[in-house]
């Protein structure tokens, strides 16, 4: 089954370059460094390496909490974050500066991930959430390199997913040295699929602290506006259409919108009178705003009264709500969540969070929280009591990680 896999990768190769030189219209990162999605490597690595992959700028963030663990705890390894997207790597570089060595991630073919491994010559690899690649995962295996899928999530559609191609997907999940689950049904539907060792470590993206200064500018800007303000966050294709048509065309209210993928920024300014990159604040008559900056969450969190969590209104499986609930910020979430379930369960169980069937009933509930003060400060204090108490996950994946580097030493060749 993988060498079909890996036939039906190379007839899609040139499909794949394609895309990257498509997508680069919007994003130029795409067109940078194509060498490394095929495992071609220019920064020469001589000291010992720590390797933490995080697809996109979602897993870059949640990673975050882990990787300055890592640096702290081995401060004799380099630290390589690997990811696919222009706009994590983007993310990687805004987190971490230089402190950290930043590539691509290869495209699963035996070869390129085999010059991946030969180049960095990684101790550990730390593989964020979801990210299994069977050629990487054998090649790791085969390198005696140890690998961790952290901050493991497994819906049961995902599950059913890759249970149907078991021949494939269950000797990657078995070459697994350890996996760190977030709850409890993850670890079972991930101990299914093929995982020897699995334990429940928690949800990193709690311990991500949201930046004080965006907190504190956010409350600011928030205040000088002097107008009741709705955010729109993590939106995807359709919703933001979806939401808005239900939103008052009276009244002094300011949806302020920020879509999931800064690629779709110009076009969502279609829907908006003004854009963060170019007003810093919108007119007094302006009635949707865009948030088109990089890295700005906290800020846009702590700008809002009430935050509708986007990805939640199609069938996509919601956005991460730990950020707004950090931030304190009330929120409303669609149907959607399997992504997210146990941290909406979880919100929803506190307080924090209300859950609703449609954009329609969206919009009417966060109107409502907007006229009732009371409310929203009893689901801000509730979410932030709900972020405390689970917050210590980094730890339990720092424990795991070091462990392995003491038990493991990978084959030099």
């Amino acid at each position: 089954m993988k060498r079909l896999y890996t036939a039906l990768l190379r007839i899609a190769l040139p499909v794949l370059l394609l895309r990257l030189w498509w997508r680069g219209r919007r994003e130029p990162g795409y067109r940078s460094f194509v060498g490394e999605r095929l495992g071609r490597y220019a920064t020469p690595v001589s000291e010992k390496l720590v390797w933490v992959h995080a697809v996109s700028v979602g897993e870059a963030r949640a990673a975050a909490p882990l990787v300055q663990m890592l640096r702290k705890a081995l401060p004799e390894h380099a630290v390589l974050v690997t990811c696919t997207t222009a706009a994590g790597r983007a993310t990687v570089r805004q987190l971490y500066g230089e402190s950290v060595l930043v590539a691509y991630l290869p495209y699963d073919f035996p070869e390129t991930v085999q010059r991946f491994l030969q180049h960095y010559r990684p101790r550990l690899g730390v593989l964020m959430e979801t990210e299994v690649w069977p050629n990487l995962l054998a090649a790791c295996a085969a390198n005696r390199v140890p690998v961790v899928l952290a901050n493991a999530r497994m819906s049961e559609k995902s599950a059913r997913g890759y249970a149907r191609w078991r021949a494939l997907t269950r000797p990657a999940f078995a070459s697994l040295a350890a996996v760190c689950a977030q709850s409890d049904k993850d670890a079972e539907r991930l101990h299914a699929l093929g995982v020897k060792k699995v334990e429940v470590t928690g949800n990193l993206k709690f311990d991500v602290e949201p930046d004080a200064r965006q907190l504190e500018s956010g409350q600011t800007w928030r205040a000088a506006l002097a107008r009741p303000v709705l955010l729109l966050a993590s939106t995807r294709e359709g919703e933001e259409k979806l939401l808005l048509e239900h939103v008052p065309a009276e009244g002094r209210l300011l949806v302020v919108v920020v879509p999931r993928h800064p690629q779709r920024f110009d076009e969502v300014a279609a829907l908006a009178q003004s854009r963060r990159s170019r007003t810093p604040a919108p007119a007094p008559q302006d009635r949707v705003y865009l948030g088109d900056t990089m890295g700005e969450m906290a800020f846009y969190f702590a700008a809002s009264d009430v935050a509708v969590i986007g990805g939640s209104f199609m069938p996509l499986g919601g956005q991460n709500l730990i950020e707004a609930l950090a931030a304190g910020a009330p929120v409303v979430i669609g149907p959607s969540i399997f992504n997210f379930a146990e941290a909406t369960r979880l919100a929803l169980e506190a307080g924090a969070a209300l859950q609703v069937a449609d954009a329609r009933a969206a919009i009417k509930q966060a109107l409502a929280l907007l006229g009732d003060s009371q409310k929203r400060a009893a689901m801000s204090e509730a979410g932030k009591r709900l972020c405390a108490a689970h917050r210590g996950a980094t730890q339990r994946h720092l424990a795991v990680c070091l462990q392995l580097l003491e038990t493991t030493v990978p084959r030099r060749g």
